[in-house]
């Protein structure tokens, strides 16, 4: 992260952060995925190579 502003108190404590709204996304973005993955840990497990080519047949990825 860059840009990253503090805010202090008047004994010069960090109380809060001011961060480029970008990189507030990407963090909600990124804790959204941990919980997905944290809720689905004791789903069945696929195999990749399975899972891949479902999603070639069914046209949802092109690599």
């Amino acid at each position: 992260m860059t840009n990253v502003q503090y805010i202090t108190d008047a004994a010069g404590r960090k109380t809060a952060v001011i961060l480029p709204i970008e990189d507030y996304e990407e963090m909600l973005e990124d804790l959204h995925f941990g919980e997905v993955a944290r809720e689905s840990k004791d789903e069945p497990k696929r195999d990749f190579t399975e899972l891949l080519k479902e999603m070639r047949e069914s046209g949802e990825v092109d690599v």
